[in-house]
């Protein structure tokens, strides 16, 4: 019996190994877990679990919300200076994965190899920021987790009163803080 559950549990490993990241982002509106997609989004994966464990995004905000799209953080300190960061990787927008209701996305310059630590979260099906070939126009927002619990942290996020400072739109106008990002064991 005992060499049966050993040969079981050596035969799980290699699950275990595969099995995707769930990182838990809590904020001051509450806490919202992710799974993130390593094997579609490897490197976008790899590059946001590097944030999270270096403590990047600890006391950073979501910066820009709009209602009905998507709320977008993890680049600017509270007091609105962005954070400085590593170096942009590649677009992974061609995996197959949409920019759905509850998705993370990168965000990116108008450069598609441009992202580095900010992301999005989607609250509506934007379906216009999805791969749709290669060129420039039509690469896309390389999606790369799902949220899998505080969908309704999110929604109430998403309802935060914005509007201009610094000279950036759509920012709340009360501080929604990411006060950490934690890789689960």
């Amino acid at each position: 019996m005992k060499k049966l559950l050993a040969s079981l549990a050596l035969c799980a490993l290699p699950l275990l190994a595969h099995a995707a990241p769930v990182v838990e982002m809590t904020t001051n509106k509450g806490v919202i877990e992710i799974t993130l997609d390593s094997a579609k989004a490897p490197k976008t994966v790899a590059n946001f679990v590097s944030y999270a464990k270096a403590g990047f995004y600890n006391g950073t905000v979501f910066h820009r919300i709009i209602d009905g799209f998507m709320i977008q953080g993890g680049g600017f300190d509270g007091k609105l200076e962005q954070k400085k960061t590593n170096a942009p990787i590649p677009n992974e927008a061609a995996n197959g994965l949409k920019n759905s209701i509850g998705t993370i996305a990168m965000a990116r310059t108008a450069d598609p190899n441009s992202a580095t630590a900010q992301f999005f979260i989607n609250v509506a099906n934007n379906e216009f920021l999805d791969y749709k070939n290669p060129s420039p126009q039509g690469i896309g927002y390389a999606v790369f987790g799902k949220v899998s619990k505080g969908m309704d942290v999110v929604n109430r996020i998403a309802k935060t009163h914005t509007g201009s400072m610094k000279g950036m739109d759509d920012v709340p106008f009360e501080p929604i803080v990411i006060q950490k990002v934690v890789v689960k064991p």
